[in-house]
């Protein structure tokens, strides 16, 4: 209960269905968990999670916010995703905040 590498390591066995039956709204809560005490790796899979709506319903806006977040410790992938979310967006006419 609030050990963050413990919130996002079982995040990642609901994730992957191991040790445990699969379940997306699981690993997608445990990985907020982790995110919201500001571990880069679950910030980053939460923005997937978001973006993609796995395990929560699709929010591009969230998804920016935590990849936002997670580049913001200089984790790149997190980088990349945030300038793609938002060129795509861009395209589209819509703005994130």
């Amino acid at each position: 209960q609030g050990h963050v590498l413990g919130q996002y390591c079982l995040g990642n066995c609901y994730a992957d269905g191991k040790g445990v039956r699969q379940d997306d709204h699981e690993a997608t809560r445990l990985y907020g968990l982790a995110a919201e005490q500001g571990l880069a790796l679950a910030q980053f899979d939460f923005a997937c999670r978001c973006g993609q709506g796995v395990g929560v319903p699709q929010d591009a806006a969230e998804a920016a916010r935590y990849f936002r977040l997670a580049a913001k410790q200089g984790y790149a992938e997190a980088q990349l995703n945030l300038g793609q979310l938002l060129l795509k967006e861009t395209a589209a006419g819509m703005a994130l905040p």
